[in-house]
């Protein structure tokens, strides 16, 4: 079964990573939580749930803005060859969540297989405070972006901070 909300929250506190957390009507796209920029400070994000060729799973999480190149995006990660959109089944199977609530916070979902490669936008990486789901895509959860990385890394998850969205790469050079 996976994870519930309560579940994370107390995850997080045994982590003594603290968080809040704000209920809302539920949103499914990026283009749907506008409002809530305006209402949550932080910065907001998006995530994509992808293969590779050798079906290799990878999370990519970035400011909800950025431009990543699906096309490129495998050189940057170490996929082999061109990734694609992993599907709702493989979703709930592998990160206990359904399409528009994924969240890196679903890695506690992943704990024993280890199935996901974390991969963190640099640009993302570079806010304080960062929002995601908190497994269900009613409601955003704000932690720290150092959090992040303590959660993911307490998942059993190495996560990545690549610059895999255009922004991160023009503020790299």
């Amino acid at each position: 079964m996976p994870a519930t909300r309560d579940e994370l929250m107390a995850f997080f506190g045994d982590l003594d990573i603290g968080v809040s957390t704000v209920d809302h009507q539920p949103v499914f796209t990026v283009a749907e939580s506008g409002d809530l920029h305006d209402r949550i400070p932080g910065g907001h994000t998006k995530n994509l749930f992808v293969k590779d060729k050798k079906s290799r799973l990878f999370l990519i999480v970035a400011l909800h803005d950025a431009d990543i190149d699906l096309k490129k995006v495998h050189q940057i990660i170490g996929a082999q060859g061109r990734v694609s959109f992993g599907n709702a089944d493989l979703l709930m199977e592998v990160l206990g969540v359904e399409p528009g609530s994924v969240t890196p916070f679903s890695l506690i979902n992943d704990r024993e297989a280890l199935r996901v490669t974390p991969v963190f936008d640099a640009a993302m990486m570079e806010h304080d405070i960062l929002n995601y789901h908190p497994l269900k895509n009613d409601a955003t959860t704000a932690i720290s972006a150092e959090d992040l990385l303590k959660f993911a890394r307490a998942c059993g998850h190495d996560p990545q901070v690549l610059a895999v969205s255009e922004q991160a790469k023009a503020a790299a050079q």
